[in-house]
């Protein structure tokens, strides 16, 4: 992979709208407080990591494809238009564009409420919560925002789809399919997401937010970084555990002597935690990991590790920057991101 180069990222997460404020909740260090969500039925309340909400609504909050549109589609506008922005335009490239939009839970507000509907009363749920519930919503409404029709994809998986999505993305480049490609990991929350992750470890909080990288082969000069590798994805099976996955994960993954910076994928369980810990014990550079400050952001999670890597390069706190992403239940991944120039 050679000449793959960052035109821009944006983000939006608990901390707040935009890469300056996941920074700083970075660099603070202190995880963000929850909020509780009820639980239908009664019972105790679930804690959530939510992203606050936009106040006052910009303009581009109100364009009609948005009027209905769940959160998870708004953070992914949010995190777009930041990208986009870096890149010298709030506008898409004149050129041709490609839009790969990756999710886990995905639009999990409005499934909750269609289904609540359809339990309650099949013949009277209502058709405009439907479209909400699809995986495809939020790349369509994305799409409909940036005002063209780009070539576009949805993946879905667990963490380590979004490497696969940049991976995706370079591919396109080297091909001359698109000119420029955004690729997006975008969440949402919701009591059905928080009840699911408790079932798997108390501690384990939901969060929303997105993250987006802006990639091209067209030099820019800013932010400065290049995307150098994205290994292939050590899939879980019988014949391969997950500690094994990460072993061979970082075994693909080429280090420099110096180290530089490691932006990994632990959320603050001992055990969720334990094969990402070990494969990475040894390392002797900086370190950094989002989950433990901003929660459990799924898809999104994996795109602040991007964020958060490409950020630093571009202020020159490190000339490279590895991103470990060890899946909930499908996969490793790992990419690789330098500072180009002297």
């Amino acid at each position: 992979m050679s000449g793959i180069r960052v035109a821009g990222v944006g983000a939006v997460s608990p901390a707040g709208w935009g890469t300056a404020a996941l920074r700083a909740a970075l660099e603070q260090g202190t995880p963000i407080l929850p909020t509780l969500v009820p639980r239908p039925g009664g019972g105790q309340a679930l804690p959530v990591r939510e992203v606050p909400r936009l106040v006052p609504v910009p303009a581009w909050a109100k364009h009609p494809r948005l009027r209905r549109a769940s959160p998870i589609t708004l953070h992914a506008v949010g995190a777009v238009r930041e990208a986009l922005s870096m890149a010298g335009s709030s506008e898409p490239p004149a050129k041709d564009l490609g839009l790969i939009l990756c999710l886990l839970a995905g639009c999990v507000q409005y499934t909750e409420r269609f289904f609540g509907e359809v339990l309650r009363d099949p013949a009277s749920a209502s058709p405009l919560l439907f479209p909400e519930t699809v995986f495809n919503g939020p790349a369509s409404h994305v799409a409909a925002v940036l005002g063209r029709t780009p070539l576009t994809y949805t993946l879905l998986g667990d963490p380590s789809v979004f490497l696969q999505g940049l991976d995706l993305a370079a591919e396109w480049l080297a091909a001359g399919y698109v000119d420029d490609c955004l690729v997006v990991g975008a969440e949402e929350t919701s009591w059905l997401l928080a009840d699911a992750l408790l079932q798997f470890d108390h501690s384990v909080q939901a969060a929303g937010g997105a993250g987006a990288v802006l990639l091209t082969r067209t030099p820019t000069p800013s932010p400065g970084v290049e995307l150098e590798q994205v290994t292939d994805l050590q899939v879980y099976a019988q014949a391969q555990s997950r500690p094994a996955a990460a072993g061979r994960m970082r075994a693909m993954l080429s280090e420099s002597a110096a180290g530089g910076l490691l932006c990994d994928s632990r959320v603050g369980s001992a055990r969720l935690d334990a094969a990402e810990t070990r494969v990475w014990r040894d390392w002797p550079g900086a370190r950094v990991s989002p989950k433990l400050v901003l929660g459990e952001g799924l898809m999104a999670a994996s795109a602040w590790q991007c964020v958060t890597a490409i950020d630093a390069l571009s202020r020159g706190q490190h000339r490279v920057a590895l991103i470990s992403v060890v899946g909930q239940n499908e996969a490793a991944a790992g990419a690789r991101f330098v500072r180009a120039g002297p």
